[in-house]
């Protein structure tokens, strides 16, 4: 494992916060992570959600959410954002990577990776070639017992933006 691949390209405090237009000069796809990432773990899609899919698909971008979910959680959340998706994606092994790039018909290097945890999000996309962004996560209230410890393990790798090395 390269440590470089465990380090984000960019870091923001939210999804909600970026300049999308730019974004969309630059990629042709971005695929999301769902817990923490877009909503509040295990909650369904909020109009917030529902209108930043709105607004990146207006904007000639294709979307998917990845998840390590089972179906029954993914599904409903891609049906509320009208996107693909891919369940049990197994993140961050490359297989589930690689459905996702398959179902968006886009080159790893066009597609930009947004989630909310270095272990699987980030170091999986990373080790696709894609461009990554790592987010604070949306409620860290709600996060799972194992990701709370997974995140004292991140904290050296959660750096500020433009601070990669």
């Amino acid at each position: 494992m390269l440590l470089k691949d465990l380090y984000p390209q960019e870091v923001t405090a939210s999804v909600y916060e970026l300049d999308w237009e730019a974004l969309s000069g630059k990629y042709d796809g971005v695929i999301f992570d769902i817990d923490n990432t877009l909503v509040p773990h295990g909650a369904p899609a909020d109009e917030r959600a529902v209108r930043l899919f709105r607004r990146i698909h207006g904007l000639g971008m294709k979307t998917l959410l990845m998840s390590n979910n089972r179906e029954a959680r993914v599904k409903p959340l891609a049906g509320q954002l009208q996107t693909e998706y891919v369940y049990k994606a197994g993140k961050p092994k490359k297989a589930g990577y690689e459905r996702g790039v398959r179902k968006l018909g886009i080159a790893p290097q066009r597609i930009l990776f947004i989630g909310d945890q270095i272990f699987t999000d980030i170091w999986g996309a990373n080790r696709m070639g894609m461009t990554t962004v790592l987010t604070e996560p949306v409620d860290p209230a709600t996060d799972e017992i194992q990701i709370v410890v997974k995140r004292w393990f991140e904290k050296p790798f959660r750096r500020k933006q433009g601070s990669r090395p």
